[in-house]
C-alpha cells in the first residue's frame, strides 16, 4: 500500500511535463478536472499552469488552460490574441507593405487582421470596411478617411458581424455595390484544396469580400498550415497573395506557384 502511494508521487517538474503534455493532447482543460485527474489540489494546478503560461507551454484562461497548437476549435478572442502573437506581427507588417495611402480595403475578423490594422499607423487616407468590431479602437485615426463596419448578427467569441457585405444609403433602401482595391482576409486553416475556417457564416463573409476586391491577400501563420475546417472559403486560384511568417512546406509552395499566387515571408 505504501509502495503504490510513493509511485503516484511525481516531483513537480515531472508533474508539470505530464500536465503539459495532457493539455496538448486535450487542447482545452479546467483547472478542476486537472487537479482530479492529476490527484493534486486545485491552488496546486494553478501554480503549474500559470508556470506553464509564463513559459510559452500553455496559454491561460479563466478556468484552465488551452493548448497554443490546438486551434481547430473556435476559441474566445482573448485567448488568440495572445497566441503566435510575434507571427501575427510579421504577417502584420508584410500585409501593411501591401497596401497603398489612399486605397479601400477590406479586413475582416481575427487577430491577425487586428495586428494589420496597428500596423498601418503611417498610412493616410485610407477607406476600411470591415466586420471586426475591434478594429475602430486599435486603428490610428490618422490612417484612415472612412472606416465603415458591416452590419449583421456579432459573433461574441470573435467579437465581429456575421452578415451580407453590403451597405444601404437609407433604412430598406438598395443596397449599395461596393468594391475594394485589396481584401485582406484572415483564415482558420490552410492546405492545397485552399482556405478554410470553423463557421459557415463567417467563410461566406470572406468569400463575398474576396469576390468584391480587386487583390487578395490571404493571412495565415504557419501554424494554420496543412489543416482544414469546416467551411471552405475558397480555392487557391482566387487569390493573389499568401501572407505568412515562415516558408511552408515544398509541395505547398508549389500548388502555390501552380496557382499563380505570390508567396509572402519576412
Amino acid at each position: 500500500m505504501e509502495a503504490r502511494a510513493s509511485s503516484k508521487r511525481r516531483l513537480p517538474a515531472g508533474r508539470k511535463a505530464d500536465l503539459a503534455a495532457y493539455v496538448e493532447h486535450e487542447g482545452e482543460v479546467t483547472v478542476g478536472g486537472l487537479a482530479e485527474h492529476f490527484g493534486v489540489s486545485i491552488d496546486t494546478i494553478r501554480r503549474d499552469l500559470d508556470q506553464l503560461d509564463r513559459e510559452g507551454v500553455v496559454i491561460r484562461t479563466h478556468g484552465g488552460a488551452v493548448s497554443p497548437e490546438g486551434q481547430l476549435k473556435d476559441r474566445a478572442l482573448d485567448v488568440r490574441l495572445r497566441m503566435q502573437t510575434e507571427e501575427k506581427e510579421k504577417i502584420a507588417r508584410l500585409a501593411a507593405g501591401l497596401i497603398d495611402d489612399g486605397a479601400v480595403v477590406m479586413l475582416n475578423a481575427g487577430t491577425t487582421t487586428l495586428a494589420v490594422a496597428r500596423a498601418l499607423r503611417n498610412h493616410r487616407d485610407l477607406t476600411i470596411a470591415t466586420n471586426n468590431l475591434r478594429i475602430p479602437a486599435e486603428i490610428s485615426p490618422s490612417a484612415f478617411r472612412d472606416l465603415y463596419v458591416f452590419g449583421g448578427a456579432v459573433r461574441a467569441i470573435t467579437q465581429a458581424t456575421t452578415g451580407p457585405v453590403a451597405f444601404t444609403m437609407t433604412p430598406g433602401g438598395p443596397e449599395v455595390d461596393i468594391r475594394c482595391d485589396l481584401a485582406l482576409i484572415a483564415v482558420g486553416a490552410v492546405d492545397e484544396e485552399g482556405f478554410s475556417t470553423s463557421n459557415l457564416g463567417d467563410a461566406t463573409m470572406m468569400a463575398e469580400m474576396i469576390q468584391r476586391a480587386e487583390r487578395t491577400a490571404i493571412l495565415a501563420d504557419s501554424s494554420k498550415f496543412g489543416r482544414r475546417l469546416f467551411a471552405q472559403v475558397t480555392t487557391l486560384d482566387r487569390v493573389d497573395y499568401v501572407v505568412t511568417d515562415s516558408p511552408p512546406a515544398p509541395a505547398f509552395a508549389t500548388a502555390l506557384a501552380q496557382a499563380e499566387v505570390q508567396l509572402l515571408t519576412p
